[in-house]
């Protein structure tokens, strides 16, 4: 981000339906289960999903009686939970596979604190925090307002609200700020793009989104309508991972600042606390919103390796 002159900045965001969401939910799903039975459990774990297919692949030290069997059991639950009861990708009738391992000993003897050694990270990595006083999270504009839409879409979705009747879980939005001097004014244009039932047209998902994106906005920042694309593309009846695989880990720029800051390159879901990929990096962003929050600075990065 520039301190100085005009220039537009663009931040995406995904839904817990999105492919690659559903993935990083279900490697996050197992993590849970290994840290509520074992706060010291080790995991790693990775999450494929396609057309009615799950695969998980997982690195893991814990408890013998978390099997696979219940892993599999739980990743169901997740992606009831999401919402997903399609044709191409249901709850029940999708085939999960579970295929996990000890963790390498050869990592463990890195990580395991033993006499004077402290606890390690175990693997080399370079992690970035960062805050900013854009918003009352101290979140970059750009990626908080594209949430924003998108968590209240989702929250009225689980919520029955007849309001968005006929979408589904699958959406993706993405805003584009107008910055003058280093501070954003005003929107310059929205893209939201949502899964939705068959028979529900263009026009009729524009009616159930357009007012959700306008009361997100300050007072004044809706872009103007020629540069509103909702459903851009059309139809989208087909979609979740019946339409696009889905990968753990491939939505790091949305998980962290949307591209308002450096990232490191390794990703969150799915990684117990040794791992500095995710530790780390919340740790840096506690330090970065220290700093904004103190009255220190406007912006603050702190990196650590």
């Amino acid at each position: 981000m520039r301190d100085k002159g005009e220039y537009l900045f663009t931040s995406e965001s995904v839904s817990e339906g999105h492919p690659d969401k559903v993935a990083d939910r279900i490697s996050d799903t197992v993590l849970d289960t290994f840290l509520e039975a074992d706060p010291y459990a080790r995991v790693a774990c990775e999450t494929l999903v396609t057309t009615n297919r799950v695969v998980i692949a997982c690195e893991v030290r814990g408890p013998g009686y978390i099997t696979p069997e219940l892993l599999m059991h739980k990743a169901r639950l997740a992606i009831h939970d999401i919402g997903y009861e399609q044709e191409g990708f249901h709850w029940q009738n999708a085939r999960v596979e579970c295929h996990l391992h000890a963790q390498s000993a050869h990592i463990a003897q890195g990580v395991d604190a033993a006499g004077n050694k402290d606890e390690g990270a175990g693997d080399q990595g370079i992690m970035f925090g960062y805050a900013c006083t854009e918003t009352p999270d101290l979140m970059p504009a750009p990626l908080y307002y594209a949430h924003l839409i998108l968590r209240r879409i989702s929250e009225m979705r689980r919520n029955g609200d007849i309001a968005v009747k006929g979408l589904l879980p699958d959406a993706k939005s993405q805003v584009t700020l107008r910055y003058i001097d280093g501070k954003p004014v005003g929107v310059t244009s929205v893209v939201v793009s949502t899964q939705h039932e068959e028979g529900l047209d263009q026009a009729q998902i524009k009616a159930m989104v357009k007012p959700l994106i306008e009361t997100s906005l300050p007072a004044g920042w809706m872009c103007a309508d020629n540069e509103l694309y909702i459903n851009p593309t059309g139809t989208f009846v087909s979609g979740g991972p019946d339409g696009d695989c889905g990968l753990t880990g491939r939505k790091i720029i949305v998980d962290t600042y949307g591209g308002a800051a450096p990232h490191g390159g390794g990703a969150f879901s799915g990684k117990d606390p040794t791992k500095v990929d995710r530790s780390a990096a919340y740790a840096a962003r506690y330090v970065a919103k220290n700093v904004v929050a103190a009255g220190l600075a406007a912006r603050c990065t702190i990196q650590v390796s």
